[in-house]
């Protein structure tokens, strides 16, 4: 992308406060070319990592406008709203984007869990690297149970 690409505009000094703390306004955030982004999904007291979930600029500005955490969902193609089946809704507490602006950061107050699973995280499955003499015959790393069906 060249500096003058639309798809990512430029931040103006004045998006810089003198804390050292950066701030940036939409036009900050650079979607890829299906006008999506990653959005990691934190909670905002205890800094656990609830999800990982897609926006595109139509749910990243509901979320703004709201303060209900929406998302985009791929497979879906339509906004989802984070809690409309499971009653597990995400308020929003702050947004952050990345310092090359293609990822967001979500701060949020999560009602319930905010996997699909039923748990509190999505991470809840340890990516293993077996050692060769305690796993001899073993076809690979263990990563868990399959993915379940649920609100994506």
């Amino acid at each position: 992308m060249t500096m003058t690409d639309p798809i990512r505009p430029q931040l103006s000094d004045a998006s810089v406060d003198p804390s050292g703390i950066g701030s940036a306004t939409l036009e900050a955030v650079t979607f890829d070319a299906r006008g999506l982004l990653p959005a990691v999904a934190q909670q905002y007291d205890t800094g656990e990592v609830l999800m990982v979930a897609w926006m595109n600029a139509a749910s990243l500005a509901e979320t703004l406008a709201t303060g209900r955490v929406t998302y985009w969902s791929r497979s879906r193609g339509e906004l989802w709203r984070k809690g409309d089946t499971s009653g597990h809704v995400q308020r929003l507490v702050d947004l952050r984007v990345d310092c090359d602006g293609d990822t967001l950061l979500v701060l949020v107050d999560q009602t319930g869990p905010a996997c699909h699973t039923g748990r509190r995280s999505c991470f809840y499955r340890k990516l293993e690297n077996p050692s060769s003499d305690a796993t001899a015959g073993s076809p690979g790393p263990t990563v868990g149970q399959p993915k379940a069906g649920g609100e994506r």
